[in-house]
Formats: C-alpha cells, sequence, structure tokens
C-alpha cells in the first residue's frame, strides 16, 4: 500500500556552482559508491544533482530529516535507481518491518527531479493495512 511520497527538484546549475566553491561538498553530501558513480559520467553534475534530489524527496516520503550518507542512491543490475538506507535513516523509514522505497530521477540540462514512493506491505491475506499497523 502506498502511504507517502516526496518530491524534489534543483538547478542543476546550484550543484556545480556548490562543489566549485567548496570542494569538500561531495564528500559530505554522498557517498563513496555515489562519488564514483557521479565522476566516471561527462557531467557529474547532473547525476549529483539527481542524487541530492532523491535523497531530499526521501527524507520528504518518510516526514523526517534523513543523515546525508545513510541514504545511498544506487543502481540495480539493469541501471534502475534504488535506495539504500542504513542506520537510524532505515529505522525511521520502517524498513526493517518491510516498507520499501521507491524511486525515480530524472535531469536535463538545467534541473535533476526525483521522486520518492514509500509502499508498506500487505498483510498475509492480502488486505492493506493501515499506516502504523501490521496485521
Amino acid at each position: 500500500m502506498l502511504t507517502s511520497l516526496g518530491i524534489d527538484i534543483i538547478e542543476v546549475d546550484r550543484i556545480r556552482e556548490g562543489m566549485r566553491r567548496w570542494p569538500q561538498l561531495a564528500a559530505r553530501l554522498f557517498t563513496e559508491r555515489e562519488r564514483a558513480y557521479c565522476e566516471q559520467k561527462a557531467d557529474p553534475a547532473l547525476h549529483y544533482a539527481a542524487r541530492f534530489a532523491a535523497k531530499e524527496a526521501t527524507a520528504k516520503a518518510v516526514g523526517r530529516w534523513l543523515r546525508w550518507h545513510e541514504v545511498e542512491v544506487l543502481s540495480d543490475a539493469h541501471n534502475r535507481p534504488l535506495l539504500q538506507l542504513v542506520g537510524e535513516s532505515a529505522q525511521v523509514a520502517r524498513i526493517a518491518e518491510g516498507a520499501r522505497l521507491l524511486v525515480s530521477l530524472s535531469h536535463c540540462r538545467d534541473y535533476a527531479a526525483a521522486v520518492v514512493a514509500c509502499v508498506m506491505p500487505t498483510s498475509p491475506r492480502g488486505e492493506e493495512s493501515a499506516p502504523g499497523v501490521w496485521v
């Protein structure tokens, strides 16, 4: 059952300029794997911006601020984006209770956007559970 959505959009130049002015910004906001992925691209700022938007959208979907390095945007075997949460962020998002976070990223020359959906499991009988109630 879909329980919440988060969306974020950011100007790519805002990320590009921030990283130019503060070289340590990438290490502060992104994990080592995220940085490795972005840095191999022709325009890393596009990919950093999309991941920044995904982290913001994740916080909006779960209803609480999350630590930057506890929310990681990776790619699956088919190069589709996926979210990996660890630590307190995973607890807040209720990952251990079966919650799933789905993410979609998009970017163009000027903007990057992300949408995150929080999906809770259904009961063993196939009925949808109310948010926070597990059957």
